[in-house]
């Protein structure tokens, strides 16, 4: 048997920590000028809303649905402010209709989109409009990014306000669900 110094040293590294992605897209919001910010209750987001409340530069408008929150960021628009809207994958199929305003009218809607129906999910009633959620976006000629690790969560999503603000159109970016992390049936009971 080897010496126990030669085991540890041989033993690869601890993983880094993970970026602390929420408190860094509360820094770009704060950037980006954006004083609204609309959500539907979700746990991917729950770090950023929480965030987004404490700060008195910000309003969180609790909405009672997701499309709801694409005619706030374009009032906001509108009005001269900057909003953005928080939701996860299931909720865009709620927008698709809302969604042909900010296209049509050139308004600056920026939406960060937590995954569902992605890598890892248990439940079976995501995976539809996770998986249609691209496509959709997409039609609705809504530019989008997509961060598949925490790393890059927040330069992806500083491009999509860039570009929403920038060019005054709706952009997305989808934070994949390997950067929030499964759950199963089992953690749940």
């Amino acid at each position: 048997m080897p010496p126990p110094d030669s085991l540890t040293a041989a033993r690869p590294p601890a993983p880094a920590a993970a970026p602390d992605w929420p408190a860094g897209l509360h820094r770009a919001l704060s950037r980006a000028g954006v004083t609204q910010v609309g959500i539907v209750p979700d746990a991917g987001h729950a770090a950023l809303i929480r965030l987004c409340e404490a700060d008195p530069a910000m309003r969180v408008v609790r909405l009672t649905t997701e499309e709801e929150g694409i005619a706030l960021a374009g009032g906001a628009w509108l009005g001269g402010t900057r909003g953005v809207v928080l939701m996860q994958s299931s909720g865009v199929g709620n927008c698709i209709n809302m969604l042909s305003l900010p296209a049509t009218y050139q308004l600056a809607v920026p939406m960060l989109i937590t995954m569902r129906g992605e890598w890892g999910e248990f439940n079976a009633m995501q995976v539809p409009m996770g998986q249609a959620t691209l496509a959709c976006l997409q039609a609705m000629n809504v530019v989008t990014n997509h961060a598949e690790r925490a790393e890059d969560v927040v330069e992806a999503a500083e491009a999509t306000l860039n570009l929403a603000f920038n060019t005054w159109r709706p952009a997305a970016t989808l934070i994949g669900q390997r950067v929030l992390g499964a759950k199963n049936f089992k953690e749940l009971t």
